[in-house]
C-alpha cells in the first residue's frame, strides 16, 4: 500500500450555472493536481457532493476520472453509505477494475453502535473486489469511531488496509497509530492538523486542501515524512491562514471558493451548499492575493 502514503486530494465535482457537472474543469482539476505532486486522486469522496450526485452521474465521474487521470497517479474511489446492502450493490456496479483502493465513510445519521460500525465494515468489505480504507469523520456522520473499533477491523479484516480519520482526536490518533498492525496505513483527514499527526506517526494525507495547494501541501508532506520538519513547518504556517478560511462555512465551500479565484472551476453548488459569503469570499481573494 505504499502507494497510498503521501498526499491524497479528494476532489471536488465543478459544476456549471446550470448545475451540470463541468467536465472540462474536472479535467483542467486534475491535471493541476497532478502537476502539483500530489500522490493519488479520490473521486467521489464528501468534498465531490456527492450527496447530491445521481448514480449515473457517480459512475460516469468514476470513469472520467480514471480516463484523464490516465494512470499517471493512482485513483481511490468513494463508496459509502448508512445503508449497507446499498454499499454492497454500488461495489459491486461500479467500475472499480482500475481503482487502487475504496474509501467509504462509517455509517451516517443513523449513528449505529460501535458493534454495527464493526459489522457494516465487515459485510462491506467481503463483498468488495478492492481494499478498504475506513473513514471516521464524526463531524459529518455523528458517530466517532473509537480507536478499539478501527483496531479491531484493522487487525480482523485483511482487505481493510487503512483508515482516513478525520474526529480530531489526537490521543485517539495515536493509539490508533501505537496498536495498529504492521502495514495498515493511519491518514490523516484534517488539513490543519495534518503536520503534527504526521509528526505522530500517520502515513499521509488525505486533503481537501490539497486542491488549490497542491504543490505546497504535497511538498509539506513529503517533508514531513522524510523527517525535515523545518521544512514542512515553515509550509504548514505559510497555508495556516488558508485552511481557517477554507473551512470557516463548511467544505466544499471553502475550497470551491479558493478554486473559483484561481480560475480553475465556477464558484457554483448544488442545494443546499451555497456559495461563500461575500466577506468570506472577499477575504479569500485578498488572502491569495499575498499568498
Amino acid at each position: 500500500m505504499e502507494q497510498l502514503k503521501g498526499t491524497g486530494v479528494a476532489l471536488v465535482t465543478p459544476f456549471k450555472a446550470d448545475e451540470s457537472i463541468d467536465w472540462n474543469a474536472l479535467e483542467k482539476l486534475i491535471n493541476y493536481v497532478i502537476d502539483g505532486g500530489v500522490d493519488y486522486v479520490v473521486s467521489l469522496g464528501t468534498t465531490g457532493e456527492t450527496p447530491t450526485l445521481s448514480a449515473d452521474e457517480k459512475l460516469d465521474l468514476i470513469k472520467f476520472t480514471f480516463e484523464k487521470v490516465s494512470k499517471r497517479v493512482p485513483v481511490v474511489v468513494g463508496i459509502g453509505d448508512y445503508n449497507t446492502r446499498d454499499v454492497v450493490k454500488r461495489l459491486e456496479k461500479c467500475p472499480l477494475d482500475e481503482a487502487a483502493a475504496i474509501l467509504s465513510v462509517s455509517p451516517y445519521y443513523s449513528k449505529p453502535t460501535q458493534e454495527g460500525i464493526i459489522q457494516h465494515y465487515k459485510t462491506i468489505a467481503a463483498a468488495s473486489p478492492k481494499p478498504i480504507i475506513l473513514y471516521n469523520v464524526p463531524g459529518r456522520t455523528g458517530r466517532n469511531m473509537t480507536a478499539e473499533t478501527t483496531l479491531r477491523l484493522a487487525h480482523e479484516v485483511e482487505n481493510i488496509i487503512a483508515m482516513k480519520e478525520a474526529s480530531g482526536d489526537m490521543a485517539q490518533c495515536m493509539q490508533i497509530i501505537r496498536d495498529k498492525p504492521e502495514g495498515f496505513l493511519v491518514l490523516s483527514g484534517d488539513d490543519a492538523l495534518a503536520l503534527a499527526q504526521l509528526a505522530c506517526g500517520m502515513d499521509g494525507v488525505i486533503s481537501v486542501a490539497a486542491n488549490y495547494f497542491a504543490k505546497d501541501f504535497s511538498a509539506m508532506v513529503n517533508a514531513a515524512l522524510g523527517n525535515n520538519f523545518p521544512a514542512a513547518r515553515a509550509l504548514h504556517y505559510k497555508m495556516l491562514k488558508g485552511f481557517d478560511l477554507m473551512f470557516c462555512e463548511n467544505n466544499p465551500t471553502g475550497i470551491k471558493a479558493f478554486l473559483s479565484h484561481a480560475g480553475i472551476i465556477e464558484n457554483k453548488f448544488r442545494l443546499p451548499v451555497l456559495p461563500a459569503d461575500d466577506a468570506v469570499y472577499q477575504q479569500i481573494g485578498a488572502y491569495l492575493k499575498q499568498y
